[in-house]
């Protein structure tokens, strides 16, 4: 587990770079089995997937361009944890995640 006090932005610069030990950090999951690596893995996938659909864009690279997703996958990596799911529940979508998505929307029809 990440010991030292950097904030999420600061440890990840990319989207493309988080780990699942990263987000094994950010659950507070001092000694991850793997199968918690497994699921964190699959859900780092899924909020990817989630993310790039809900804002219309096509390259996963093209995440990288804004830092205000590594902030929404975070988010949506615990949502899935938290319920034990790999997938996003559209109709109660968190709120900040909601906020993100709706910036980098390219979805207009």
């Amino acid at each position: 587990m990440n010991t030292d006090n950097k904030t999420v932005t600061e440890e990840t610069k990319k989207v493309s770079s988080i780990t699942a030990n990263d987000i094994a950090d950010y659950l507070r999951l001092s000694d991850p089995s793997e199968k918690d690596l497994n699921f964190i893995k699959q859900s780092i996938a899924s909020a990817k997937e989630f993310i790039m659909s809900k804002t219309g864009i096509q390259d996963e690279k093209e995440l990288d361009k804004y830092p205000s997703f590594i902030s929404a996958l975070y988010v949506l990596c615990a949502d899935m944890y938290d319920s034990r799911s790999l997938y996003v529940d559209k109709t109660n979508l968190n709120k900040l995640v909601e906020s993100i998505l709706g910036l980098h929307d390219r979805n207009f029809l």
